[in-house]
């Protein structure tokens, strides 16, 4: 039965008023004689996440309002829920076009999603929602029914650009990321468990290439063997990345800054490598590179210490290589994403399907395309394919 008619069902009959019924793209739909149909939670954060993507793109704020009982425990008692379903009605007569109603916690939080919030400053439109559902909830409930109800709004994009590197991110705003449902807990669980393996084996067998190497970068230039630097993991936590140190000590990270400022931007020159007609979008001929360092680089053998940072959790075999703070400075919103849904890696498909022949927004897209393929299955193909391009050398300068 098609969606109009299911409508002209529930106006001409009476039985059918009552019925649930959800349009074309899953949204709540108000039935005649004012019955409200909330979407269920599984619908409701579907459009959630799918307006904080839209968000990050369009640059355009939207509003989560949730209601919800003082005190209600997730599976609340029955008083607590017909609490709430008294609210819809009024909440339900709040909403535009354009806004969805649904279930943030099954019978225990209602949601609304305010899109479209056009020219109005976000904290005006704050002010405004909270005053107007009060109104709604006084119309509909008495004053102490009203106390008994908690109201917060959230906002999205969140400001994060002043507000340094360290960002809370909102589990409300994120429920994808942090209500696992047990597929991914088991995926995740394997995938931590071939981290520990794999680096594990990994620094036992690469021993005697970790050892000569120490001494090459010790006996060639000034300064310590290993290169430490602090990166950002997933949700932007900040570890000491660790590698073999490939330039001399006193470098000037000026040049890098600037660079990446560019390519960010998308106003990087590609550059050629000399004697070849590819062109990289990475820094060739770099003057703060020693000769062990451009051939542990073409090798990747400067990234074994990397191993440990995997080992010990803050990173993993694939995923994102983890930036730099003062890259971050640079992103656009959606960039962030790259930080948010996968922990860094020290391959990826980044690595080995576009390395430095993408640009910037190339090689994100492909860090979340990763993210939304992840798997064990996936991660042990990219692994299988990394050899290859290592030593291949093809784009690694």
């Amino acid at each position: 039965m098609s969606f109009l008619s299911r409508v002209l069902d529930a106006t001409i009959n009476p039985e059918l008023k009552a019925a649930k019924v959800e349009d074309q793209f899953g949204a709540a739909v108000s039935l005649p004689g004012g019955l409200i149909d909330p979407l269920p939670q599984a619908a409701f954060r579907r459009l959630l996440c799918q307006e904080r993507k839209r968000s990050e793109r369009s640059r355009k704020s939207f509003l989560l309002l949730l209601v919800r009982h003082k005190g209600a425990k997730l599976h609340g008692d029955r008083a607590d829920q017909v609490a709430l379903e008294r609210v819809v009605r009024p909440l339900g007569l709040l909403i535009r076009e354009t806004d969805t109603l649904g279930w943030f916690e099954s019978n225990h939080t209602l949601g609304i999603i305010f899109s479209e919030l056009g020219d109005a400053e976000v904290g005006a439109a704050v002010k405004s929602i909270e005053s107007k559902t009060l109104d709604a909830l006084h119309r509909a409930l008495n004053a102490n029914q009203v106390r008994n109800l908690e109201i917060s709004i959230y906002s999205y994009p969140q400001s994060w650009k002043d507000g340094g590197l360290t960002i809370s991110f909102d589990p409300v705003l994120y429920p994808d990321l942090f209500d696992l449902d047990e597929n991914k807990r088991t995926s995740l669980l394997l995938k931590r468990l071939i981290d520990i393996v794999g680096s594990a084996l990994a620094l036992i067998l690469l021993a005697p290439v970790f050892g000569i190497l120490a001494a090459l970068v010790k006996l060639t230039s000034k300064g310590p063997v290993f290169f430490r630097q602090q990166r950002l993991g997933q949700f932007q936590v900040p570890f000491a990345f660790l590698k073999f140190r490939s330039m001399n000590v006193t470098t000037d990270p000026k040049i890098h800054r600037e660079y990446v400022k560019s390519f960010i931007a998308g106003r990087a020159e590609p550059n050629s490598a000399s004697g070849q007609q590819r062109r990289v979008y990475k820094l060739t001929n770099d003057p703060r590179v020693t000769w062990i360092g451009r051939f542990m680089r073409r090798t990747s053998l400067d990234e074994i210490p990397q191993f440990w940072n995997v080992l010990v959790g803050q990173m993993s075999l694939v995923g994102p290589r983890p930036p730099i703070g003062y890259e971050i400075e640079e992103y656009e919103i959606w960039h962030r994403r790259r930080l948010v849904e996968a922990k860094p890696g020290i391959t990826g498909l980044w690595q080995v399907h576009g390395r430095s022949r993408t640009t910037f927004d190339d090689m994100v897209r492909l860090d979340l395309r990763y993210s939304r393929m992840c798997s064990p299955i996936s991660d042990l193909k990219i692994l299988l394919q990394t050899p290859r391009a290592v030593f291949s050398g093809d784009g690694a300068y």
